[in-house]
């Protein structure tokens, strides 16, 4: 289970260039959850510690305005924003399916930075991917 799981991370674009080494310690500081199909994850307007989810099984629906903007499955994550800033939820999260996710918590990471400067560095460059990506949308 720990190698399926450092696999999924590794397709995380956050965590995507990580050292074998470094995956495993963010594997280590997570800890798994699990919802019932119908259970809420997280909340619009939380400003929660537990920000970054990687589905392992089962599907999510993220909702705002009782509208369902994206289902989610294995291998896919949310909340890689919340983790880092600590800004409140911009949507709801709900299990729509017996679901089993990867937590980890906003102390996590920064405890993992701090260890493993290199983490950052990685975070940094696909945030950095994003900005760029956003900028080149805005001037189209």
């Amino acid at each position: 289970m720990a190698k399926d799981t450092v696999a999924l991370l590794k397709k995380v674009p956050l965590f995507a260039g990580q050292s074998e080494k470094h995956l495993e310690a963010i594997r280590r500081s997570a800890k798994e959850l699990s919802f019932s199909a119908g259970q809420p994850i997280v909340h619009e307007g939380d400003q929660s510690n537990v920000g970054f989810f990687l589905i392992l099984e089962g599907q999510v629906e993220v909702r705002k305005g009782g509208s369902t903007l994206a289902k989610l499955g294995a291998g896919q994550f949310f909340g890689e924003m919340s983790v880092l800033d600590a800004q409140p939820r911009s949507a709801d999260v709900v299990a729509v399916a017996d679901t089993r996710c990867l937590a980890l918590a906003s102390w996590d990471i920064k405890s993992l930075i701090k260890t493993y400067p290199e983490i950052a560095l990685g975070i940094i460059a696909e945030l950095a991917r994003r900005l760029r990506q956003t900028s080149a949308k805005l001037s189209e």
